[in-house]
């Protein structure tokens, strides 16, 4: 029964053809990165999954969804998998001597599994980076947080959002970082304000 039911829908692919074919991977590509978008963010709704790793999960189902159509698409054209397998494993081992190059990536992205697992501060929060303790130094909305870099939004005292920075990672362990709970911004408290009825 297993042989028969293989041979069908190959005959269909088949009738399919090449162009039938790239289309239903694509498809089915597409619709399975919908599925886990909404996975992911069904989990991160319910505080499953700590907000900061929601983003990453999100970026790193979408590439391994894209790779792995990508490389059925390829198949499909009659790349072989040998071929595909020798151009990966010689593009890693170049990526990893530049990233071994790069020591400060990688301690970028270690500093980041720490953030994310020791939790110094969290996506939304009020941080300022302080040079000695005492004098003043970077000071923003935490906004996004990747691998490399933690994006702040300066928030000026009465509420309107200035420019943006990106923090390499390693900083929030070299010096002092403050913390405040998440403020509205002005954009945020202008519906909030709209709701209150007036006395």
């Amino acid at each position: 029964m297993t042989e028969s039911l293989q041979s069908r829908v190959s005959e269909w692919l088949g009738m399919l053809g090449l162009p039938g074919r790239v289309f239903l991977i694509v498809a089915g590509a597409w619709l399975l990165h919908r599925l886990m978008r909404a996975l992911i963010a069904h989990l991160g709704a319910r505080s499953i999954l700590p907000t900061e790793l929601v983003v990453g999960i999100r970026r790193s189902s979408s590439f391994l969804i894209t790779a792995a159509a990508l490389l059925l698409v390829l198949e499909q054209w009659g790349v072989s998998a040998t071929v595909l397998w020798t151009a990966l494993t010689g593009f890693v081992a170049v990526a990893a001597i530049a990233f071994f190059a790069a020591w400060s990536v990688l301690s970028n992205i270690f500093c980041m599994l720490l953030i994310v697992t020791t939790r110094p501060f969290r996506l939304h929060d009020e941080i300022e980076v302080l040079e000695d303790g005492e004098k003043r130094g970077l000071r923003g909305q935490v906004v996004d947080m990747n691998l490399v870099y933690t994006t702040l939004r300066e928030v000026t005292p009465d509420g309107t959002t200035g420019s943006v920075l990106q923090v390499p990672n390693t900083m929030f362990f070299q010096r002092v970082v403050r913390r405040w709970e998440p403020r509205l911004t002005r954009f945020e408290a202008e519906p909030a304000q709209a709701k209150v009825p007036p006395e």
